[in-house]
């Protein structure tokens, strides 16, 4: 086995984006698990989880919804950047479905089936595409944002969905919690809500932290990764 890296241009709307993809070269076309980056864009978190997704099997592709090379370096930054997408969800889901357009015509990829995992802002950025009927037969929040887009009142969800989640995160409170579960059942999702107790914001991000509330957990870490690999194997047996 020899994990491979290149880059990869695509565009949308007259902005070009670069995504980062691994795959085993060893293999033939397998399964796309795309990688949602967290506020500050694509980072080598989303990088080294696409690759580690790489040597499970799938093809890892680290996306990118800001554009080639923008990265924020602080919290004002990363929340200027962020925000314009989070008030126009219909042009970050236009943005998403580009990414994963671009992974599926990948010659390493069998586009029929596809998945997402996100970090943060990525969390919120898989469920959108689940809302909005993307191309991805399941998708994972990480330590997501779970605030409803608004254009996709009423749509059926046939993606699995998968939420990862810090109960201790003073960003997405216990009562949000259960608006997603609500959420997900009125739209008909084959769902599940995973909570880890005293687990914070950002609880895979082994780094300092930008924000309060936000913290890194090695035993939280460490079980979503491992629920992140029991949910592609089921969802691609």
């Amino acid at each position: 086995m020899a994990i491979r890296m290149r880059d990869v241009e695509y565009s949308h709307g007259g902005t070009v984006f670069e995504a980062r993809m691994y795959w085993d070269d060893a293999r033939g076309a397998a399964p796309a698990v795309a990688v949602a980056h967290a506020w500050g864009g694509r980072a080598e978190h989303e990088c080294e989880a696409a690759e580690k997704l790489a040597g499970e099997g799938y093809v890892g592709f680290a996306l990118d919804v800001y554009g080639r090379g923008v990265r924020g370096q602080s919290a004002e930054e990363n929340m200027a950047l962020m925000q314009p997408l989070l008030e126009d969800r219909a042009r970050l889901q236009a943005r998403l479905n580009a990414a994963l357009d671009c992974a599926a015509s990948q010659a390493e990829v069998d586009g029929s089936k596809m998945a997402a995992i996100g970090y943060c802002f990525g969390g919120l950025c898989v469920l959108d595409m689940a809302r909005a009927g993307s191309p991805v037969k399941g998708v994972v929040s990480l330590h997501g944002l779970f605030n409803t887009p608004g254009n996709t009142d009423g749509n059926k969800i046939s993606a699995k969905v998968l939420a990862l989640h810090g109960w201790a995160d003073p960003m997405v409170p216990p009562d949000t919690v259960i608006d997603l579960a609500t959420e997900m059942t009125e739209a008909g999702a084959d769902w599940q809500i995973h909570a880890y107790g005293h687990a914070l914001h950002g609880f895979t991000h082994d780094a300092p932290a930008l924000a309060e509330g936000i913290g890194y957990s090695e035993s939280a870490d460490r079980r979503s990764w491992q629920s992140i690999l029991n949910f592609m194997a089921e969802l691609f047996a």
